[in-house]
């Protein structure tokens, strides 16, 4: 993927924060680098195009995305190996569903050479801020939401698109306990689910919150007309291991498209592993817990790579799984995936974006 270096103002920091970040305790989210990208939509074309100090922006009361929800995002990682040199892991993945999303939400699109000159300016300037260890990188996050001071209900005609950074250990630090859910509705066909718009976040925080209360990590979304068929995992696509074979549910047009999801099939596949995508009922999984044929489940994602599933509470009743430790496909996908991800093992599917 050759991209021109566009022309980019630049204003550095003049004290930057890299001497207060301590890497032993990096939490995902928490801390941000020292500069971020902005660009201006305006009069149909990208404009204004800058790196500046990471910092606040000013926004109107009448900010169109505040009021309507016209904002989406992406996100990815930035890995340094032992030598210095920082990969992507597939960013022309993110950008494609970037605007993919934008499309959905009636945005304006991304021009790669837009999308991926702001993420490798500020590689470069904030390389220095990338973790050297297996367990930590740094996580990218491009958004863009409408700027129109209207209120009124119609697309905006003016955009901004950013980019921020932030050094991040893992994000989850043990296996997880999960949760069924069957009464509230992540997104339905038709709707807005396969784009990565700030709104299904927010539309899942509240079921999200009384699952933790109940002592649970995170949700399993089912389908919204009977919640019959699961569909993904809070923050990840969901994956199962029964019979041998690797299950997950097909993309319905109300589950997102992951970028490490793609990645896990393809690399299955390529391992002679049995792969179905295909409606996945409930109850199917939990008869495959019950016959003791279900060995392996696990949430897939940019944010957790492999997320192991410790188990599966479904209608009240707590399903203990097997020992993660001992899972032979999910723990290869995240050997796999942490060392190509860093340039350790060969590059057979060409997914590695070299920063220079």
């Amino acid at each position: 993927m050759a991209v021109d270096q566009l022309s980019i103002r630049i204003r550095k920091v003049k004290n930057s924060r890299l001497s207060q970040v301590d890497w032993d305790n990096l939490q995902f989210g928490r801390l941000f680098s020292d500069h971020m990208f902005m660009a201006d939509y305006i009069d149909g074309a990208w404009t204004n195009l800058q790196v500046l100090p990471y910092g606040d922006i000013p926004l109107s009361p009448a900010t169109s995305s505040i009021h309507y929800g016209q904002s989406i995002f992406e996100g990815m990682k930035a890995y340094q190996n032992d030598e210095g040199e920082i990969y992507l892991f597939r960013p022309e993945m993110n950008h494609k569903r970037f605007n993919k999303s934008a499309e959905r939400m009636c945005m304006a699109q991304i021009p790669e050479e837009v999308f991926m000159s702001g993420v490798k300016k500020l590689i470069e300037l904030d390389k220095d801020w990338i973790p050297k260890d297996d367990d930590s990188s740094m996580y990218i996050r491009p958004f863009m939401f409408a700027t129109d001071n209207f209120i009124g209900v119609k697309p905006s005609e003016t955009y901004r698109f950013m980019i921020i950074t932030s050094p991040s250990g893992a994000y989850y630090n043990k296996p997880l306990n999960v949760k069924v859910e069957t009464e509230y509705v992540r997104a339905a066909v038709g709707g807005t689910g396969a784009a990565k718009a700030a709104g299904n976040y927010a539309g899942s925080l509240y079921p999200a919150k009384l699952a933790r209360e109940q002592g649970y990590d995170q949700l399993i979304w089912t389908d919204a007309k009977h919640h019959r068929h699961i569909e993904e995992a809070g923050t990840m696509n969901i994956m199962f291991v029964i019979d041998g074979k690797l299950i997950t549910p097909s993309l319905s047009g109300s589950i997102l498209p992951g970028v490490t999801r793609d990645s896990v099939l393809k690399l299955t596949k390529d391992w002679d592993i049995d792969v179905e995508e295909r409606p996945v009922e409930v109850a199917e999984v939990i008869r495959a817990i019950e016959l003791g044929t279900l060995s392996e489940a696990f949430g897939v994602g940019t944010a957790a790579t492999i997320a192991q599933i410790k188990s599966i509470s479904c209608h009240d009743i707590d399903y203990t799984l097997s020992d993660p430790a001992g899972r032979e496909v999910s723990n290869r996908l995240q050997n796999h995936l942490n060392q190509l991800k860093r340039a350790k093992i060969e590059d057979k599917f060409k997914w590695l974006y070299k920063v220079v």
